[in-house]
């Protein structure tokens, strides 16, 4: 047991094996469901996927609670997402096991793994740990706000149910050409980074790490994805799968020589009319709150409506120079 933490004694915590990724997936959807919104779970496929990223490994970067029958009733993970100084943690506890310490010991423990792990960044970053919690989860906003963490940001997952296929415009000059791996993987990927530049908490990837999470996903299917050109230039794209059950407007991006004249609602419209040709009704995506592009009012202005509110929580682990001064 983590030291310092009040984790009910008939409770084991331990470090996370391969073995536990049926298990860990089953909990994390039982949490969603209990929180509404199972569309934001995860299969034992893709959660497999991602145990498998550079960087991460779930031995270490992985903590279980698991029941003196072996039944486990929570799950934390900690990634690196920059340099060692920005941490995430992600963490779930079973509905019926609130209240005897498991969401305190989880996160307390992957601080303990975060402490350890800034030792390999520049002396003078700041570091921190981000984390999240449902809105309506009133008890683990309670728990954030014990151990010290601050709200810093407010996320949304939209949703929108189609009666139609919604009929849509490109812009003069614009056209939709069909996704070619081999030919456009590296310029959608410096077109993605480009235009995230400015989202809060973004930073580029590399090729590998961002094939790995796009291209390499099981659900990947390069025939749902949306790349607007104008002639030899990418505009902009909307990297669309299939998630959990609806269809999903995973990344849209438009860069930014192209905004301000209808692009982002015109590949929004195409992936709706799209994703209701192959007989899916129910979109979603995930957006920032406070998204300073206008993505909230865009999503709005084509229908779509608040479906879940996330609270993202900071801890300064560190003071230092910000990273955005990179």
């Amino acid at each position: 047991m983590t030291k310092n933490t009040l984790l009910d004694p008939s409770l084991r915590l331990r470090a996370a094996t391969r073995a536990d990724v049926h298990p860990v997936a089953d909990l994390i959807y039982s949490v969603c469901e209990a929180d509404g919104d199972v569309t934001v779970a995860t299969t034992p496929e893709n959660l497999e996927h991602a145990w498998r990223e550079d960087g991460f490994n779930p031995e270490t970067d992985a903590f279980v609670v698991q029941t003196a029958d072996g039944r486990i009733v929570g799950y934390e993970e900690l990634a690196n997402e920059q340099a060692f100084a920005h941490f995430s943690a992600d963490g779930y506890v079973h509905p019926d096991f609130k209240g005897r310490g498991i969401g305190t010991a989880l996160i307390t423990r992957a601080e303990e793994r975060a402490l350890a792990m800034m030792k390999q960044a520049e002396p003078d970053l700041r570091v921190y740990i981000h984390a999240a919690a449902d809105g309506k989860d009133e008890t683990g906003r309670e728990m954030f706000a014990h151990l010290s963490y601050q709200i810093v940001r407010y996320f949304w997952r939209m949703e929108i149910t189609l009666d139609s296929a919604p009929a849509f415009a490109l812009p003069a000059g614009i056209e939709c050409r069909p996704f070619d791996r081999d030919a456009h993987a590296q310029l959608v990927w410096q077109a993605d980074n480009e235009a995230f530049r400015e989202h809060w908490g973004s930073h580029d990837t590399t090729f590998k790490e961002w094939s790995f999470r796009k291209l390499e996903r099981p659900e990947f299917d390069p025939a749902l994805w949306l790349v607007a050109w104008d002639g030899d230039e990418i505009a902009g794209f909307s990297q669309n799968r299939f998630r959990m059950g609806i269809g999903w407007v995973g990344t849209l991006g438009v860069r930014k020589p192209w905004r301000g004249r209808g692009l982002g609602l015109a590949l929004l419209q195409a992936s709706f009319a799209d994703f209701y040709r192959r007989g899916m009704k129910t979109v979603g995506l995930g957006v920032d709150a406070s998204n300073t592009t206008g993505a909230t009012r865009l999503y709005q202005r084509a229908g779509m409506r608040i479906a879940s509110e996330f609270v993202n929580f900071e801890k300064e682990l560190r003071p230092g120079r910000s990273l955005e001064e990179e």
